[in-house]
């Protein structure tokens, strides 16, 4: 079809997602970018965020987690290479409450450069799956 692209969402974990969509939405560094069929060729690293794919022939937008990693464009294909992913729809809301609080009571803990950076990147990540669990509760709701 031509008015599709097939896209591709892998982690080290393996594979969450592969499919044809009409549209997909990812979470660059420098802001979110809006992927087309027939979009120019693109390499860049993503943040962590929501990946939001709009399936072929309509249906219901299908939403992930990523945990940061790169993405790669050619014309037809959009590959997401995640460092962690997940469905949206899979995210455990108490564990990243729980993961929040953990990495909140490190940074109070903790003095070392290192420590604290890993603590906020924690913070970051838990605090972007809550985001994605409270956008989806609104949706379903919505």
């Amino acid at each position: 079809m031509a008015n599709t692209i097939h896209v591709d969402i892998v982690s080290a974990e393996g594979e969450i997602h592969s499919g044809e969509a009409e549209m997909v939405f990812v979470p660059a560094v420098q802001g979110e970018i809006g992927i087309a069929p027939r979009h120019a060729p693109l390499l860049t690293t993503l943040k962590t965020g929501e990946v939001r794919v709009k399936p072929a022939g309509g249906g219901e937008e299908l939403w992930f987690w990523v945990g940061g990693g790169a993405l790669e464009v050619q014309p037809h294909l959009v590959t997401v290479l995640a460092d962690t992913a997940a469905r949206a729809k899979d995210l455990d809301e108490a564990a990243a409450l729980a993961a929040k609080q953990r990495a909140e009571e490190a940074l109070k803990d903790r003095t070392g450069a290192m420590e604290i950076a890993e603590a906020q990147a924690e913070l970051v990540r838990a605090a972007a799956q809550l985001k994605a669990i409270e956008k989806l509760r609104k949706l379903r709701n919505g």
